[in-house]
């Protein structure tokens, strides 16, 4: 048990002084943006504050919590520094949402905006740089944010769970868990939108909607469909989204405006849809499937074993 203990205690101790150092190069890294870009922009107003908040969010308090944590750290003040910087968690999550509007309205300045764009490169050719951009510094809040989640778990794993600091450290965790999954479902609402944007960009004509709130895009490739009578097979691109299954084929190759587009030939929605595996339960060549809606039936076939499993694992999932 003493052994254990030791043990326990060296891997916490390690733990702990690992945290406090990467504290210091992350407060490092974002004094560069709240120093050379945020104090200096907002004395010598080369940006509107409104146009400043949009990109710069709520860096500074990201940055003044920081500070405090660190100097709870170097005083060993472990378990109520972590629980006093959880109260600024949400911080992060706001960041989180404000990320890829000030993106957008940063590229928009340094495109209209002169003065601005001349600031920015003098800035980033100072040695505290060390070459990184603007753009590489921003996103650094929701990487530490991933980063405090594992510094938690460790620190857990080796504390005594009888101890006060436990019942700090697990509430912390707590805390930084519920954030990370905020964080992480914005990224992932974001992420989607694009998609949405990218099939929607791909289709020809405004005919077929895929930005739709509430969707979600699924997968998407080359299957081959099987003709009711012996006609030859049809090799069709398909988009799977959560709600709907969209057969596209390409336009003309020498279409002048849409010979990279794809003309949309039937939406299929999944409430009423039946998938069954033709063929492929077997280690065989490719496999068919069987897609039943109210008034049609698809049958879709794939050289790929592989293919055809996770196409009927993707359409049972979004059926479902």
């Amino acid at each position: 048990v003493e052994e254990q203990r030791a043990r326990w205690e060296r891997k916490h101790n390690r733990t702990a002084k690992e945290l406090l150092e990467t504290e210091y190069k992350y407060l490092e890294q974002l004094d560069l943006v709240v120093t050379f870009f945020v104090t200096i922009l907002k004395a010598k107003g080369t940006l509107k504050p409104a146009v400043l908040e949009t990109i710069f969010g709520p860096l500074e308090s990201i940055y003044s919590a920081s500070h405090v944590l660190s100097l709870h750290l170097e005083r060993g003040n472990l378990g109520s520094g972590l629980e006093n910087f959880c109260q600024n968690l949400e911080l992060y999550g706001h960041y989180a949402e404000n990320l890829e509007q000030a993106n957008k309205t940063l590229k928009e300045q340094l495109r209209k905006n002169k003065s601005f764009r001349r600031f920015k490169k003098l800035q980033e050719t100072r040695h505290q740089f060390q070459g990184r951009k603007l753009e590489d510094l921003l996103p650094l809040p929701l990487q530490r944010l991933c980063q405090y989640k594992h510094f938690l778990r460790d620190l857990l794993e080796n504390t005594s769970p009888g101890s006060a600091e436990y019942q700090k450290l697990a509430k912390a965790m707590k805390s930084v868990s519920e954030v990370s999954r905020w964080v992480q479902d914005i990224i992932h609402e974001r992420e989607n939108s694009l998609q949405l944007l990218r099939v929607q960009k791909l289709l020809k004509g405004q005919k077929t909607q895929v930005l739709t709130p509430g969707r979600w895009y699924i997968r998407e490739g080359w299957l081959s469909v099987v003709p009711s009578k012996g006609e030859e097979l049809k090799r069709r691109m398909f988009f799977l989204f959560s709600d709907i299954f969209i057969a596209t084929k390409p336009c003309h190759p020498l279409h002048p405006l849409n010979s990279n587009k794809l003309a949309c030939q039937a939406v299929y929605p999944l409430h009423q849809c039946v998938v069954d595996k033709v063929f492929g339960h077997t280690q065989s060549q490719g496999g068919l499937l069987s897609l039943s809606f109210p008034h049609k039936t698809l049958l879709l076939m794939s050289s790929d074993q592989q293919d055809i499993n996770d196409w009927y694992q993707s359409l049972t999932a979004a059926v479902r």
